[in-house]
């Protein structure tokens, strides 16, 4: 057991708050977008955002310090993939005529069309895993577990050197393949061809989720790095959300963020304490490398 005095407990609330808090607000902003432009000013928009996405973890590669290198690559991520992979699935599922998945008694659109077409990626998802998995060492637990099932005592010799290590472009990845690794989980979950929102396999998914997430929280609460802590919260994180994305679907939970317009003093308060805790890591990762350089 990890002495009490030994665990870092404001570093990995506060960095699981930071990430936790960007789920929420994500969803609302891909809602208030649509609200208040145009179709063609909408597509046009989310592909800036996701230029302006893969602009800022460029520069995070240039930044120094650990932790303003995790955070530029962490919000970078975040603006690419509702920019570039969310819109865009957004814009050719309308544009080629997709249709939503309605529930058959209330006629309420339960999956919108551009998830509907999210799993026909899962080849490219394959092909990027099969990079990860025989080509380089890397601290993911996940991939880790596949090379020591699969390589046995060879694992050193397959996988025997890692990428270039820049962080912003680690944490960026990382947000990339779990989000998306997250996104056709549930998919194929709900999906009546495969499993259906109402199997048990679909509620142990949820459960399993929830349990890794705790495990991984204990993780963070040995790590005494910022920039480690934020970069373990992402998985944390999307663990926790899968839970809370099925029981929404279920209707077991009122999601207040598919509705932000009708619940502004709560998404304001997300908003507010999302950039404070921004704010405040960026000048911590700053002071710490200033102290670094003295």
């Amino acid at each position: 057991m990890l002495p009490a005095a030994r665990r870092h407990w404001w570093k990995a609330v506060a960095s699981f708050l930071l990430v936790l808090f960007t789920m929420p607000l994500g969803h609302a902003l891909m809602i208030l977008m649509e609200h208040f432009l145009s179709s063609e000013a909408l597509h046009r928009a989310a592909f800036a955002l996701g230029g302006v996405g893969m602009v800022m973890v460029v520069v995070g590669v240039m930044v120094k310090g650990d932790t303003r290198q995790t955070l530029w690559g962490f919000f970078g991520g975040l603006l690419f993939w509702t920019g570039w992979v969310e819109f865009l699935f957004m814009y050719f599922a309308n544009r080629f005529g997709t249709q939503p998945e309605l529930d058959p008694v209330s006629g309420e659109i339960v999956t919108r069309p551009e998830y509907l077409i999210l799993p026909a990626s899962f080849g490219f998802w394959m092909m990027i895993m099969l990079m990860y998995v025989f080509s380089t060492r890397n601290g993911c637990n996940f991939i880790n577990w596949w090379q020591r099932l699969l390589f046995r005592g060879r694992k050193n010799e397959i996988a025997a050197r890692p990428m270039t290590r820049h962080v912003a472009v680690v944490t960026f990845m990382e947000l990339m393949m779990i989000l998306w690794t997250s996104y056709l989980l549930l998919m194929f979950c709900y999906d009546d061809e495969f499993l259906g929102e109402e199997s048990i396999v679909t509620l142990m998914v949820g459960v399993g989720c929830l349990i890794g997430s705790f495990f991984i929280f204990a993780k963070q609460l040995r790590l005494g790095a910022w920039g480690a802590n934020i970069r373990m919260a992402i998985p944390a994180v999307i663990l926790f959300w899968t839970p809370v994305e099925i029981l929404g679907r279920m209707d077991l939970l009122s999601e207040i963020w598919v509705a932000p317009l009708e619940h502004k003093l709560e998404m304001t308060v997300i908003l507010l304490a999302f950039i404070a805790l921004g704010v405040y890591l960026y000048w911590r990762g700053h002071k710490n490398e200033r102290v670094k350089l003295a």
